[in-house]
């Protein structure tokens, strides 16, 4: 499979390569100053990749209460709700997922593009398990693409562009949105790198047009999956397959993807109050290398208590910041360690360097 932006990115001279087996832009020659133009500027990313799941009729609302740790009953039209979560009866991650209300019959899900066959059978075995009959359940990925345009300029870049989306606030979204001779199916202001941004749905034509006019009116610089990767896990925010699995809950990845007030029954609830009740063994945190230090860790690198044998802990994601100039990364520590401002120590092929505990996020955006 491929990203139905391919075109764009090999006209942009993308390095491209496959996440979630689909073909798509890792990065446009520097993934360092793709990282930077988010965080100073404005950068576009295609995030088409990304599973969307329309979940229609009279009974969706009843459907997805009964799946997700948020109430429902909050919710309005135009906004989104989220994140939120799928979780399985351990209270384990089936995925984390933002989901749309674009009416109370209406509701677009997002989610992770590994789990996008399993989220769309989830939806489809649990609506049978409950009896429901008025509901549709479409999968919309490959009719549909997906981008991000993210940083501290992001609005002033598509108001340039006669897009006028200023009045959004944050998780809000506007439906079939005008700009030059088509329409834009959602603009949402979300994203996934910490600066302020939007995110655009849409026919792959309309949305492959405002890419390329936002990169070749100056715009915003084009960016690929590994400068939003490094961005993301600046900010601390978890990576399916990485930071959440179906045997971690949100209380060990301190996800806060629930409402504890909600009273209603949801999939995963009585075990998510039992761990919140009982505690955990484990939590994540961040780890600051010491400066200098070139080495990234990376997943499955263990953590020590410095000049000993006691293991802390483990690295799920690492990168290196080139806002911080230093090596950062995100694990699982025992909570009988997990202090912010522990030195410590990980295991790198073989070797021991120093860094920190310290809680999310890395770096504070500009907006």
């Amino acid at each position: 499979m491929e990203t139905p932006l391919l075109d764009v990115h090999k006209k942009l001279g993308a390095n491209l390569g496959r996440f979630a087996d689909i073909l798509t832009a890792l990065d446009f020659g520097n993934p360092m100053n793709e990282h930077v133009a988010t965080r100073t500027y404005v950068a576009v990313f295609d995030v088409s990749h990304m599973a969307r799941i329309i979940v229609e009729g009279a009974d969706s609302p009843r459907l997805l209460d009964n799946l997700i740790p948020r109430s429902i009953s909050k919710s309005k039209d135009g906004h989104m709700l989220g994140p939120t979560a799928f979780l399985n009866e351990k209270a384990g991650f089936k995925d984390d997922v933002m989901l749309y209300r674009i009416s109370h019959k209406q509701w677009l899900i997002v989610c992770n593009a590994v789990n996008r066959s399993k989220i769309l059978h989830w939806l489809e075995h649990q609506a049978d398990a409950l009896g429901i009959k008025d509901i549709s359940i479409v999968d919309v990925t490959f009719e549909t693409a997906m981008i991000a345009i993210q940083g501290p300029q992001a609005a002033y870049a598509l108001k340039s562009l006669g897009l006028e989306l200023e009045t959004l606030n944050k998780l809000q979204f506007a439906t079939n949105v005008r700009y030059r001779d088509s329409v834009i199916d959602i603009v949402s202001r979300s994203g996934w790198t910490g600066e302020d941004g939007f995110e655009a749905i849409g026919k792959p034509d309309v949305i492959a047009k405002l890419f390329m006019d936002l990169v070749n009116q100056g715009k915003a610089k084009p960016a690929g999956l590994i400068a939003r990767d490094m961005l993301r896990i600046e900010m601390g925010f978890c990576l399916y397959g990485r930071e959440i699995s179906e045997d971690i809950s949100p209380i060990e990845a301190r996800y806060w993807v629930f409402d504890l007030d909600k009273k209603s029954y949801y999939i995963g609830r009585d075990a998510l109050l039992q761990k919140l009740r009982n505690g955990v063994d484990m939590i994540r945190l961040g780890i600051r290398m010491k400066k200098g230090i070139r080495f990234i860790p990376r997943y499955g690198d263990k953590v020590y208590i410095p000049e000993s044998d006691i293991e802390i802990g483990y690295v799920t994601s690492g990168t290196f910041s080139p806002i911080l100039q230093r090596s950062i990364a995100m694990a699982y520590i025992h909570t009988r360690y997990a202090i912010p401002g522990l030195e410590i120590e990980v295991s790198i092929r073989g070797q021991r360097y120093r860094g920190k505990l310290m809680d999310f996020p890395f770096v504070k955006p500009k907006t």
